[in-house]
């Protein structure tokens, strides 16, 4: 499904958030404290075409390498040559092809909640990081506030998936995209799978009225 909408996938990103997906991306970037380590190496999980790789490996002081991994290839072609720092790795997030301790943080933007295991995948980040490294998870949630939430939900049930099928030219993808947001635990239980996958200081912030949250946890 992925690989089908590749060719497509950034700008529907941008149409369908109104272009609001580049602050998020920086919003997660920033919670990365990648400053402790400008010269280090980061792993963007579930890469897909290298826009957060491309957001850090951009960021002014930065001098490191972000590896961006994905097992969708043509995803990870799409996004080649972003940014000079950011290198696609053909990678499948719950059987990491790296070392213990490897990376000096990671991060991962819209991706966790596609996971076949998800508490699986949250592991194997926590064990190609190294001590004190931090992990940012930047993902899709549900407005609490009912007018906002009423709202969201006629667009992204309704709406977004009518204009991806328009754009992408694939009957199912932006069908998939609402009900995968529903069916991932909401912030509060998703920090607890982070504390379960034995990370620390877990917290999050939520964004643009609750549309998007950005999470964060210490290896």
């Amino acid at each position: 499904m992925f690989a089908a909408i590749a060719p497509r996938y950034d700008l529907l990103n941008h149409l369908l958030s109104l272009n609001v997906d580049r602050s998020w991306r920086r919003a997660a970037v920033r919670r990365l404290a990648w400053e402790r380590r400008p010269d280090g190496t980061y792993l963007d999980l579930c890469a897909g075409t290298l826009d957060l790789a491309a957001t850090l490996a951009r960021a002014r002081g930065f001098h490191g390498t972000v590896v961006g991994a994905d097992f969708v290839i043509p995803m990870l072609a799409r996004g080649k040559g972003k940014a000079a720092r950011a290198r696609p790795v053909g990678a499948d997030a719950l059987t990491l092809p790296f070392a213990d301790a490897r990376f000096d943080g990671a991060m991962v933007a819209f991706g966790v909640r596609n996971l076949a295991d998800l508490d699986a995948g949250l592991r194997e980040t926590h064990r190609v990081l190294r001590p004190g490294a931090r992990f940012v998870v930047l993902e899709f949630t549900t407005p609490r506030f009912a007018p906002v939430r009423a709202l969201y939900l006629f667009y992204f049930r309704r709406v977004l998936p009518a204009i991806g099928r328009a754009v992408s030219k694939h009957r199912d993808a932006y069908t998939y995209l609402p009900e995968s947001v529903l069916d991932f635990p909401d912030p509060d239980a998703f920090a607890r799978r982070l504390e379960h996958a034995r990370f620390s200081n877990v917290g999050y912030e939520i964004l643009t009225g609750g549309i998007c949250a950005v999470h964060y946890g210490t290896r």
